[in-house]
């Protein structure tokens, strides 16, 4: 049942049941601004209009804005806790304490439905038959644990679909360095796949001692079965393993799992730091930085994050040592117990000895972080009030949008469109553009079309300042662009890479500063930011319009089948290299193709394979 009560003054609330439940408060606008839950929801939402010179600031503002009111009764408070974050994640009310959203923090998972699961990088948890490890907070330390884990065990890597004895044409270069146990060639049983897949999961897992053990007890089994070749592999995995764990930091001496979480005060609100200690090393460090914290309560913060990070994360070890208790303690424990699978969990404040060092080595640590990214943010606001006072702005460009134009000898032209907020990257608001009209290596053309096209999108925002890779010819197509649209007002300037001038509209010479000036370096950060990611797109571009090209010229082969053969070989180096049988393994193509396309191939390559070298390249 819900219900809606409008206009608010206090005596409406006389209505209110005293039956648990979640209520949601609404601005004049209808917008929620705060979701909360409640045992009675007659008693906890009186408590709002009672005695305002009590509450905090922030609760204060709260109400000051509450122009009305819905409800939703629940059959118990467990049920109201779950319903309230489900709301909190729906609208995002703003009095409430919030965190980014999941997506942006990478998981590392395993297909585990199929015969050789590939380690990838997922953003939420879905679906059945997946196996997930994380959330990583930094993209950088997930990359970093994928590097590790592609070197010390052959995973494959690749997209391919494969079936048990399956042979699918040549393998990829893993295969020849051995970072690959070839199951592509039919070398590996998945049996055997399976035993490396173990070994993986007992590393993301943190079981690096016991890995350590069943791979020396691997590796003598293999050596006295006179398997020399295997055990000389495992015996380097060995060997390298232990190196890692030489650069993990112990920091406990039970070897117990643990999720340590430190709360640390700043001027503007709460950060939140968290160690994952598992068998007691130090597997990673996060740092958080959640909105609306002012002036919040330290319990109700700490009862949001750990609400928040372990509702999705997908391990919940069976310690948590807190900086300080959450809010509603049992709750929150009972709702953690459910999601360890009825395992006990234990939430504790440790006071004296190892723990309580250890929580406050997590203090120390996000300390450090914060005040690193607030001299970061300090530098940044430094940067574009420069940036400002330089281009005789009335006040510093927030937005930055950045564009360039790209292509390889006249092929693959696109555009990009990178945003800096804050003199930092929102690779949110990033678009690439395949340029349509302009010909081949007409730059000043194909930036004209970018430009008329970005411009037509009204959704978007403005800049405060737009950007060009390139000099006084490029500039002056913006600004034709710009004027076109009606939105001459609009600051542009160029950056030109060959010696790093700015031009300017209505100013005939460039400017020239020196290479430590903060305005230049941020430009070159924006325009080298624009020029990487057109650039990325042109290449790939290319590469599958060489192959698709050359394919079209081949009878009997359509777009399904030029589909199947770019995703079995990948481009065009592969397919060159190829024998006929690799290329009949492509379900999608016959035999008499296969050999059309085989004596195809074979005049290229006694031409000298030209073709091919133009294509493969970038």
């Amino acid at each position: 049942m819900s219900q809606d009560i409008r206009g608010l003054p206090v005596s409406q609330i006389q209505k209110l049941p005293h039956s648990p439940g979640v209520y949601l408060f609404k601005d004049e606008a209808g917008t929620v601004i705060y979701v909360g839950k409640a045992l009675d929801l007659y008693r906890r939402v009186r408590s709002y209009f009672q005695k305002p010179e009590l509450h905090p600031p922030r609760v204060r503002a709260l109400v000051e804005k509450i122009a009305a009111l819905s409800y939703v009764l629940t059959d118990s408070e467990s049920e109201a806790f779950v319903l309230e974050s489900n709301l909190i994640k729906e609208y995002s009310p703003r009095y409430n304490v919030q965190f980014k959203d999941d997506k942006h923090y990478p998981y590392l998972r395993l297909n585990m439905s199929e015969p050789f699961p590939r380690l990838e990088v997922a953003r939420r948890i879905e679906g059945k038959g997946y196996r997930y490890f994380g959330p990583y907070s930094s993209a950088g330390a997930m990359r970093e644990t994928l590097r590790l884990i592609k070197k010390l065990f052959p995973l494959r890597s690749c997209r391919r679909q494969l079936e048990e004895g399956e042979v699918k044409g040549r393998p990829c270069l893993n295969y020849q360095i051995k970072r690959c146990l070839g199951p592509c060639r039919g070398d590996i049983t998945t049996r055997e796949y399976g035993a490396v897949l173990d070994q993986v999961i007992l590393f993301l897992e943190g079981r690096q001692s016991y890995l350590l053990k069943k791979i020396e007890k691997d590796m003598n089994a293999a050596a006295r079965a006179l398997e020399f070749e295997k055990a000389a592999r495992l015996r380097d995995q060995y060997y390298s393993l232990q190196k890692v764990m030489e650069r993990q930091k112990a920091v406990a001496t039970d070897l117990k799992d643990r999720d340590v979480i430190a709360l640390v005060e700043t001027p503007k609100g709460f950060s939140i730091g968290l160690f994952r200690v598992r068998r007691g090393k130090l597997l990673g460090a996060e740092t958080f930085v959640p909105r609306g914290t002012e002036g919040a309560d330290s319990g109700e913060v700490m009862k949001e994050f750990l609400r928040h990070y372990y509702d999705t994360a997908a391990v919940v070890p069976g310690e948590l040592l807190l900086s300080h208790i959450p809010a509603e303690k049992e709750l929150l424990e009972k709702w953690l117990q459910q999601k360890r699978g009825n395992k006990k969990i234990r939430l504790k404040v440790p006071l004296r000895g190892e723990k309580k060092a250890l929580l406050e080595l997590v203090k120390k640590n996000t300390l450090f972080q914060v005040q690193h990214d607030q001299a970061d943010s300090r530098e940044k606001e430094l940067s574009l009030e420069e940036l400002a006072a330089l281009l005789e702005l009335p006040e510093p460009p927030q937005r930055i949008e950045g564009y360039d134009i790209s292509h390889l000898a006249g092929r693959g032209t696109v555009g990009s469109m990178v945003v800096f907020v804050g003199g930092k990257p929102w690779k949110e608001g990033y678009r690439r553009f395949k340029v349509r009209t302009a010909g081949p290596a007409d730059d000043y053309a194909a930036l004209a079309e970018v430009l008329e096209r970005r411009f037509n999108n009204s959704k978007l925002p403005l800049p405060a300042l737009i950007l060009i890779d390139g000099g006084q010819g490029q500039l002056s197509v913006a600004c034709s662009i710009l004027e076109k649209k009606g939105l001459g007002h609009l600051p542009v300037v160029a950056l030109a890479k060959e010696r790093e001038q700015i031009f300017l509209p209505q100013r005939r010479a460039p400017l020239d500063l020196p290479a430590s000036h903060p305005a230049l370096q941020l430009l070159q950060q924006v325009r080298d930011e624009a020029h990487r990611f057109a650039l990325s797109l042109s290449r790939n571009l290319v590469k599958k319009s060489s192959f698709s090209s050359f394919l079209e010229s081949v009878p009997g082969i359509g777009p399904v089948r030029r589909k199947a053969l770019l995703e079995h070989f990948g481009g065009l180096e592969a397919l060159a290299k190829a024998s006929l049988e690799e290329i009949k393994s492509v379900r999608a193509v016959d035999s008499a193709t296969a050999e059309r396309l085989y004596r195809e191939l074979q005049e290229i390559n006694n031409r000298g394979g030209e073709f091919f070298d133009r294509g493969s390249k970038d």
